[in-house]
């Protein structure tokens, strides 16, 4: 496994993380420890949550798997960076009580104090913002991260689904504040069909120094080889891969990226996520395994080495919007 620094910090992290979304919906606990084990086994030691995982009724609930397996011992936890997040309303019904969601002072520190209770353990890596809160001032959030870092109860603080203004808005407050180091990564999605990013978010992430996490890095399974197993039966097609395939257009396209890929002997979902390790600015994607060999296709994609010819044919098939302003200002 290859490691490189989380954005301008000091803190060394695996290539690919492991994103436990699927850890309690469609993994039950004692495959997600499995999962875990081989993941640390193999290197990765850039964990990433939420405290709303397990959605529902059952928020919060894969924060409390993951922190039964640090429970389990044998340095699990020290090491492991440890990234979960903040915002989500975690009230069963969805009928949050007022002040209980978002970034308010109040709601922060109630939310990482639950996390830290369902995650065992008395720090969090990497604290993440899993969303723009409109109504909370940074001055207010920055306040109220400054007082947790000095607790000992958080260490770093990221961004998610954050557009690149607030990046920047985030950061020149930080640091006209003094003393609070910023923002240090933001998870956006990024991939292969969905390149927006790279028109502002990358490049307000990459001027900053915040590392890029990208999400859902095959699009919903649009770019693991749908077509293929929709052919074989092995698929029946949802989401975010379904809309998509419904336009023709982008039928052909994903039509055209199986053709390519498989001219060159290479998995379609391997090649996707080796993809994203080649572009500028990427820290590495969050990989989301429902099984122990979801999790070795992803390790597979850690040591694949793109020739230039293929880079080349995966941009043809989806450019990118181009550099930031040219892309849309002439």
């Amino acid at each position: 496994m290859k490691y490189t620094q989380l954005g301008r910090t000091g803190l060394k992290v695996s290539r690919l993380v492991l994103g436990t979304m699927n850890f309690g919906p469609q993994t039950d606990e004692a495959d997600s420890h499995a999962i875990m084990d081989a993941a640390l086994d193999a290197g990765i030691n850039f964990f990433d949550t939420a405290n709303v995982y397990g959605w529902g009724e059952n928020k919060g609930r894969t924060e409390s798997i993951v922190g039964n397996w640090f429970a389990k011992g044998g340095e699990r936890r020290d090491k492991v960076v440890l990234a979960t997040k903040v915002y989500g309303n975690m009230a069963a019904d969805g009928e949050a009580w007022p002040n209980h969601d978002k970034l308010s002072a109040v709601n922060i520190r109630r939310a990482v104090d639950a996390s830290l209770k369902r995650l065992r353990t008395d720090y969090i890596d990497v604290y993440q913002f899993h969303h723009i809160d409109r109504a909370t001032p940074f001055e207010e959030i920055w306040q109220a991260i400054d007082v947790l870092v000095q607790q000992g109860k958080i260490l770093y603080v990221g961004s998610s689904n954050f557009p690149g203004y607030k990046i920047a808005q985030a950061n020149e407050i930080a640091a006209r504040r003094g003393g609070t180091i910023g923002l240090v990564s933001e998870q956006c999605l990024y991939n292969l069909y969905e390149r927006r990013a790279e028109m502002e978010i990358i490049p307000a992430a990459r001027d900053y120094g915040l590392g890029v996490i990208p999400w859902s890095p095959l699009h919903g399974g649009l770019l693991g080889g749908v077509i293929k197993k929709e052919g074989e039966g092995r698929r029946s097609n949802s989401g975010r891969a379904a809309d998509a395939l419904a336009d023709p257009a982008v039928r052909t396209k994903v039509q055209a990226y199986e053709d390519l890929l498989d001219k060159h002997g290479l998995e379609p979902g391997e090649a996707a996520l080796a993809w994203l390790l080649t572009r500028p600015g990427v820290t590495g994607p969050i990989v989301g395994p429902r099984t122990g060999e979801q999790l070795a296709s992803a390790l597979r994609a850690a040591e694949l080495e793109l020739s230039g010819e293929l880079l080349a044919g995966l941009d043809e098939i989806f450019p990118g919007p181009g550099p930031s302003p040219e892309a849309f200002a002439w």
